[in-house]
């Protein structure tokens, strides 16, 4: 505890005597400042007890105490110090009284008690809480950090509440609550998602205070570079002291490092998972599994699914880039669930993840590309379910649902989808458009002059598989009209339609084309 008028007053060697404001000697002091001016106020910052022999002071004059002492007050003057036996005998009356009526500590100073002893006396029990302070500070650093070696985040957020003699909670990458004490403190720090939010938005170091006298909050991100990998949340009846902020700066740092990976380490795992990936793809699982180890759990022993995330355009150079956001999102849920994880960066512009089937990585890139579809975030190409043997065919099928979720201007496709529709939304691309209108530009060109339908006839026709009578019928003509125009057909294209090559490709131009001529 700093110094107060009450431990000044107690203290042996001083002789202090209260004459007036018994009531607020338990207010701290910061200071102990000898004046003798007829307004020290420019010259304080508040906290200070004020010592003074009145040397030009008028002590005896009601309206100049009142005015001196409201001023005082007003500065933020604890209490104020009045030496007997030098310029007078007794306290004066009138400041007496002013003191009472402003309610200002008016501490007797005998002519024994030097002015120098008082500070002393104020500088020492300062220095002593200070020293206290730093010492309680080390002994919570020792604690955290014990607790951060052997128990973890939540641990160390635990004894920080402790020390605080309040409650802390620690937020991830994406603002949720991953560890709160006490046990109710995680629905308090629930409601401060949306300020956790704010504070993700700036680069880090960053800092904010948010609630009320009752329930002062402070909010800390965590990271050691501009990217926020997390924040602590600590809340307090009062403003933390000396003691309580050393606690908090040491549970920072130590929090900073369990949530953030030195980079030498974090480019080390990613070597490694690339090696991995390597000797998957090149059918080689068992070299795969003694490489990794335990690094990645059993994912390469468990079905799991290969996606492939690339930027879905241009970016704003100053934004996140959209693959770095998606990694933290996907490294979140992992940490949030105890799943394991396989995230491979190719360059700038490329990322391979292998996550469990039907786990919350696999859910949380599903909703991270739903959330940045409208923004044209990331495109993601989803494999179906496999194992470590058929990592070769995962990639590749991820690829091509990656193909075709850009020519859909969709933000993420699964390879499950093109294998269970249909395969005529893959000619939605501007180059079959082109291959079908050049195939059948010179049958429309022909319709055009009127002397026969023949792009009618042939999609009647293919659509009857070949059958003379059952075409005709649909289109309302004689048999022998319809052989004529497919014989035409044949001769403007210069292709038979015996060759079930050339049936396939005009049908697929007629459902590409929509039955529109060309443009």
């Amino acid at each position: 505890m700093p110094p107060t008028l009450a431990s000044l007053v107690q203290h042996s060697a001083l002789k202090l005597t209260v004459r007036a404001g018994e009531e607020r000697l338990d207010t701290p002091v910061r200071w102990a400042h000898v004046s003798e001016l007829a307004d020290p106020v420019p010259y304080m910052e508040g906290g200070e007890l004020l010592l003074t022999t009145a040397m030009t002071l008028d002590a005896g004059n009601p309206e100049a105490m009142r005015r001196y002492v409201k001023r005082l007050a007003g500065a933020g003057v604890v209490g104020l110090g009045f030496a007997v036996g030098v310029n007078y005998d007794a306290t004066p009356q009138a400041l007496l009284d002013a003191a009472r009526d402003e309610g200002l500590p008016l501490l007797e100073v005998p002519r024994r008690t030097p002015f120098l002893a008082i500070s002393k006396a104020v500088s020492a029990a300062i220095a002593a809480d200070q020293y206290r302070a730093v010492t309680a500070g080390f002994e919570a650093q020792r604690e955290m950090t014990r607790a951060a070696l052997t128990e973890g985040p939540a641990a160390v957020v635990a004894r920080l509440a402790a020390h605080v003699d309040g409650w802390a909670a620690l937020y991830d990458a994406s603002g949720a609550v991953v560890a709160a004490a006490p046990e109710w403190a995680a629905r308090r720090a629930a409601r401060l998602t949306a300020d956790v939010e704010r504070l993700r938005e700036r680069s880090a170091p960053a800092s904010a205070v948010v609630g009320g006298t009752d329930d002062r909050v402070e909010l800390q991100s965590l990271g050691s570079g501009r990217r926020v990998r997390g924040a602590l949340a600590v809340g307090t009846g009062a403003p933390l002291g000396t003691a309580e902020r050393y606690a908090v700066h040491s549970a920072i740092a130590l929090l900073t490092l369990t949530t953030e990976r030195s980079r030498s380490l974090q480019a080390a795992e990613q070597r490694l998972g690339a090696a991995v990936l390597r000797m998957m793809l090149s059918g080689e699982p068992d070299h795969a599994r003694a490489a990794a180890g335990d690094l990645y759990g059993g994912l390469l022993d468990a079905p799991f699914r290969l996606l492939i995330a690339e930027p879905a355009g241009e970016r704003d150079p100053g934004a996140e880039p959209p693959l770095t956001a998606l990694t933290d999102a996907l490294e979140t849920a992992a940490a949030r669930t105890g799943e394991a994880l396989l995230a491979v960066p190719e360059g700038d512009d490329r990322l391979v993840v292998l996550a469990g089937d039907g786990g919350a990585v696999v859910s949380a890139c599903d909703a991270y590309a739903e959330k940045e579809a409208e923004e044209a975030g990331v495109v993601v190409g989803l494999s179906a379910p496999t194992g470590p043997i058929a990592a070769a065919s995962a990639y590749k099928q991820a690829e091509q649902a990656l193909s075709v979720a850009r020519r859909r201007g969709r933000a993420l496709v699964e390879h499950e989808e093109l294998a269970a529709g249909s395969v005529l939304p893959l000619l939605a691309d501007d180059a079959v458009r082109a291959f079908a209108d050049g195939m059948l530009r010179a049958l429309y060109e022909h319709d055009a002059t009127g002397r026969g339908d023949l792009v009618a006839s042939l999609r009647a026709w293919l659509s009857r598989h070949g059958q003379w009578d059952a075409a005709a019928a649909d289109l309302g003509v004689h048999r022998h009209t319809l052989r004529y125009r497919m014989r035409r057909v044949e001769e403007i294209l210069g292709r038979s339609l015996d060759d079930p090559d050339a049936r396939m490709e005009l049908w697929l131009a007629l459902k590409a084309t929509g039955g529109a001529p060309p443009r």
